[in-house]
């Protein structure tokens, strides 16, 4: 005859192991759908609306330029351009809104954007482009507003900074102090120029002005050919004299006087009062997370490998 006592501790080992499988199936269960939510939000696509895709009928596209103008950044040449691409192909979309708010970035970014927005005008003359600056458009942020039909502004909105700047830094007093030698070896007597531990030489200073000076000449007629006579020049003043290109900022009133905006208006406004298509479809292009992890991931090991030998010099950009 069994024992009571021990009937009742085999009854109650049995009743765990059942609640401890219960609970691993469930624990493997959430797993699952943990794992499943994760690859949804890695493949699927970023912010946005895609056009004929999300709606029918009339209505504005607008796509955002946020941030810092950049490769592979908030707003990169490339996915700016495919939404500029969907926008103009979507028939339904009669007419674009940039709505921009950004300090500046690369010039090569924000050079590609320019461009393809006048590719694209000369393409579709009948779909008018408007730029609308929210917080503010400085540098490279103007210089696509700049290819823009018509530029809109609120008052207090910053715009121009029409200029070029570079930034770098200087760490040779500091390891003088220290104590510390800099041993560098070079191929070309020019590849360690702007080394921030070596002392700068007047030569190379001078290159870079004048490679400055060029970058800034490019900006400047992308400026002109977007804004034609609205822009308020003194006659025979070379443009490096200009004040709208002197790289100084001004607010969205001041700059309505110089002819670098059109009048104040909102998103809202200028796609019912302009575009006449009050349904506002957001076309702006963003990368997926598993696009945003490998790129994070690229450039941490791009920094680990060659971050000890890649020089240290500074590169020219359109920054407020």
């Amino acid at each position: 005859m069994t024992d009571p006592l021990i009937e009742k501790l085999l009854m109650a080992q049995v009743t765990e192991q059942r609640r401890a499988r219960r609970w691993t199936m469930v624990r493997r269960l959430l797993s699952l759908l943990v794992l499943l939510w994760i690859t949804w939000m890695v493949f699927s696509r970023g912010p946005g609306l895609q056009g004929s895709d999300v709606i029918n009928g009339p209505h504005t596209a607008v796509i955002d330029i946020s941030g810092v103008i950049e490769a592979e950044g908030e707003s990169d040449g490339f996915m700016v351009s495919e939404a500029l691409a969907d926008a103009f192909e979507t028939k339904e979309a009669k007419g674009i809104v940039l709505r921009i708010n950004s300090p500046g970035g690369s010039p090569v970014q924000a050079g590609m954007i320019f461009d393809e927005i006048r590719r694209l005008k000369k393409a579709y003359p009948d779909k008018p482009v408007m730029a609308v600056v929210e917080d503010v458009a400085a540098s490279g942020g103007y210089y696509i507003a700049a290819a823009a039909d018509q530029i809109y502004v609120n008052q207090a909105s910053l715009i121009g900074s029409i200029g070029v700047r570079m930034d770098s830094f200087g760490f040779t007093e500091a390891m003088k102090k220290l104590g510390i030698e800099r041993r560098l070896l070079t191929a070309g007597q020019n590849k360690a120029m702007l080394d921030p531990f070596l002392p700068q030489k007047p030569e190379h200073q001078q290159v870079m002005r004048s490679l400055m000076a060029e970058v800034h000449a490019q900006f400047i007629e992308a400026v002109k050919q977007g804004r034609g006579d609205r822009l308020k020049l003194v006659a025979g003043q070379p443009d490096d004299k200009a004040e709208v290109f002197s790289g100084m900022v001004y607010t969205g009133t001041k700059g309505i006087q110089l002819g670098l905006a059109d009048g104040l208006g909102t998103v809202q406004s200028v796609a019912r009062d302009q575009i006449k298509a009050e349904t506002l479809v957001d076309y702006s292009v963003s990368p997926t997370l598993a696009e945003r992890l490998a790129q994070r991931f690229g450039a941490s090991m791009a920094q680990t490998l060659f971050g000890l030998m890649r020089s240290s010099g500074a590169s020219p950009h359109l920054g407020y």
